[in-house]
């Protein structure tokens, strides 16, 4: 998916990779943006010295850029560097502009408070219930939402006691656990909720908390009377949580007549939600 974001009047061109729900962004059209620059010729000029200035100083951040055929004015495609978000954060911190100057200051304070957070980490969930505030979240839904962090917790901290170790693993075992009490993918339902590099369960009903948390419960708990070691054992453990999870999901439905499951969400101009058909 290739598609353009308007900033101040500048078009910035952009491309977002599914499979690793990663927005990768034009650097010289950040760039163009940053200094002003309508050419662009002269701000592919600008980038290049950087480039060449960045390497000198033994920065890693250049051959951390990949290249995409984005579209130009000419109606072409041509390979263009690009960067996901970190790393154009790195590549702003280079470039002495008054646009990139609050950047610049928001990045020292988001450092100074994960540095704080790090010695008091009683700050880190104070966080995260003030951004979900904002973000209109009500107090039930951030409590199950912190309630279901632990709960998912509990059970990777076993995984990682249990020979499971790297990142695949944990997302395969989620995975497993997904699809068995809600009868989609992880893909799946973030696409009926029209989700792309948003995470999942921030955009999650109530109930959809609190069956996922159900889920993970149950695969932890089952896991530990099973003492499941490896990815084998653990996989078996997870289906079986899930299927709990799935059991009560379905009889409830069938009390109540409502699905679950829906494609309801907190993005911007929320849509009337819409339950997905069983």
């Amino acid at each position: 998916m290739t598609d353009l974001a308007l900033f101040e009047n500048f078009k910035i061109r952009r491309h977002y990779d599914e499979r690793t729900e990663t927005w990768y962004f034009s650097v010289v059209d950040i760039i163009a943006v940053l200094i002003q620059q309508k050419d662009h010729g002269r701000a592919q000029s600008y980038w290049t010295t950087l480039k060449n200035r960045l390497k000198e100083e033994g920065s890693e951040v250049v051959t951390k850029c990949d290249q995409l055929k984005l579209p130009a004015s000419d109606g072409k495609s041509y390979l263009t560097d690009v960067a996901n978000p970190e790393v154009l954060l790195r590549i702003i911190q280079s470039v002495p502009s008054p646009k990139a100057e609050p950047i610049k200051l928001w990045l020292a304070k988001v450092g100074y408070e994960r540095i704080k957070e790090i010695a008091d980490p009683s700050l880190s969930l104070n966080r995260a219930r003030e951004n979900w505030q904002k973000l209109g979240r009500s107090n039930k839904w951030i409590r199950q939402r912190m309630m279901g962090q632990e709960t998912r917790n509990k059970l990777t901290d076993y995984w990682k006691d249990h020979q499971i170790t790297k990142e695949e693993e944990y997302a395969i075992l989620t995975s497993i656990i997904h699809q068995e009490w809600t009868g989609l993918s992880v893909k799946d339902h973030k696409k009926l909720k029209e989700l792309k590099s948003q995470n999942l369960r921030d955009h999650m009903t109530e109930a959809e908390l609190i069956f996922t948390a159900l889920a993970e419960l149950s695969t932890r708990q089952i896991a530990e009377t099973m003492n499941a070691e490896g990815m084998n054992e653990n996989k078996v453990a997870s289906k079986k949580g899930g299927n709990i999870a799935k059991n009560a999901r379905t009889e409830l439905e069938e009390k109540t007549g409502k699905s679950i499951v829906t494609d309801e969400n907190f993005l911007p101009k929320n849509k009337d939600v819409k339950k997905l058909k069983r």
